[in-house]
């Protein structure tokens, strides 16, 4: 037995090794749910299949979603390319060492562009799970703006929508033709919406030219849709708004849009979100920030403080020689994070209040306390006293 052969033994044993361990990677056949002998088109379809199961849009804040999304990725890199499987199948994993890998979704949506189509992960379901050509289209993606107050960002809420989409129509329930007519069966196609036109050696399928990838000839056009099954109708939806969400956020509402044509899915809402400003609190990052003012007296001896929150007040000892804009954070109490990296704090900024009017009393008691500093001059001041003295 040569060398070469017992190191290929020695190398699929330790890979066995490795696999039982859970230490290699996943083997992209069966991450797909194909056999070694898939051809180009099948391929494809499995991707497909797999990659909207896992689309980051439709599984908004699943790590779990994420990582499997990227995994089917690599697996149809690998397959999809010629070399890159056959060095696959003859030493695994191994052999691709370097090669490829993903960091993030938009690196996949950037590799697999003529897939996905340019508008990149959005375009996703309108470019690569559409109905395609000679197939049914999936109804048009909507879009709405949606207004949230700070509060309702912070808790969540159940918004209702207005807004105007297509449904099917209620005259010819979707069929496009007359009363009292039928669609009928188009004869280039036979129905089936697409054609092959061949092309020296090669035959390509392309769509019916008499149909449009219909199938059908509509003679007496129905007179409420003019043929096109679907008629403009008001529409009230209700959104869930998850806890966290942020400003300038997009959140997609799967189904919601215009719907398809005959036997075609709907298509998606797209709801763009607007936090308004709020009088008292504010956002940054996951953090709620405040601001409460506080009096000399106050910063300086130290107090405590009732700090209204989202979820009741909470109690904040103020220790003494408080600086104005001096931070304290209380854990827990910001912004839950949508993609499930836990919770925000709540930030207090304290501001020393100066009052600019003041009593007779409250002035004599300050010019005491004036004179007091001038004879007993702080650390601070006589550094400032020394500096001055330095310069002149």
């Amino acid at each position: 037995m040569s060398w070469l052969l017992l190191a290929q033994q020695e190398l699929f044993l330790f890979s066995l090794f490795l696999r039982k361990a859970g230490m290699t990677k996943s083997d992209p056949y069966e991450l797909l749910g194909v056999d070694k002998n898939v051809g180009d088109a099948d391929l494809k379809k499995a991707y497909k299949k797999m990659a909207l199961k896992y689309h980051p849009d439709r599984n908004q804040g699943d790590k779990e979603a994420e990582k499997k999304f990227k995994e089917v990725a690599e697996a149809y890199d690998i397959l999809s390319d010629e070399n890159k499987r056959a060095i696959y199948d003859k030493h695994g994993h191994a052999g691709l060492d370097g090669q490829g890998g993903f960091r993030s979704s938009d690196d996949i949506f950037s590799h697999f562009s003529d897939i996905f189509g340019s508008g990149g992960g959005g375009s996703i379901f309108e470019s690569f799970f559409g109905g395609g050509q000679g197939g049914p289209s999936k109804g048009a993606t909507l879009r709405c703006n949606l207004n949230l107050t700070l509060l309702e960002s912070y808790t969540g809420v159940e918004k209702t929508i207005e807004l105007r989409r297509n449904e099917i129509c209620s005259k010819c329930n979707g069929s496009g033709a007359k009363e009292g007519s039928k669609p009928k069966t188009c004869t280039t196609c036979k129905g089936h919406g697409e054609v092959i036109a061949s092309q020296g050696f090669f035959s390509v399928r392309q769509t019916c030219p008499t149909c449009r990838g219909h199938g059908k000839i509509i003679d007496n056009p129905c007179t409420k849709c003019n043929a096109s099954g679907k008629e403009s109708k008001a529409s009230k939806l209700k959104v869930k708004i998850p806890a966290g969400i942020e400003d300038n956020r997009r959140l997609v509402v799967f189904g919601e849009g215009d719907v398809g044509e005959a036997g075609a899915q709907r298509g998606d809402l797209h709801c763009y979100i607007h936090v308004l400003p709020h009088n008292f609190f504010s956002r940054v990052d996951d953090d709620l920030v405040c601001e409460i003012p506080v009096s000399y007296t106050q910063a300086v001896l130290g107090c405590d403080l009732e700090v209204p929150t989202f979820e009741g007040k909470i109690a904040l000892s103020v220790p003494s020689g408080t600086q104005s804009g001096q931070v304290f954070k209380i854990p827990g109490r910001g912004f839950k994070n949508t993609q499930g990296y836990g919770v925000g704090n709540l930030l207090v900024r304290v501001v020393v209040e100066i009052p600019k009017k003041i009593g007779k009393e409250q002035e004599d008691l300050l010019r005491a306390l004036a004179r007091l500093e001038e004879s007993e001059v702080t650390p601070k001041r006589k550094s400032f006293i020394d500096r001055v003295k330095e310069i002149f």
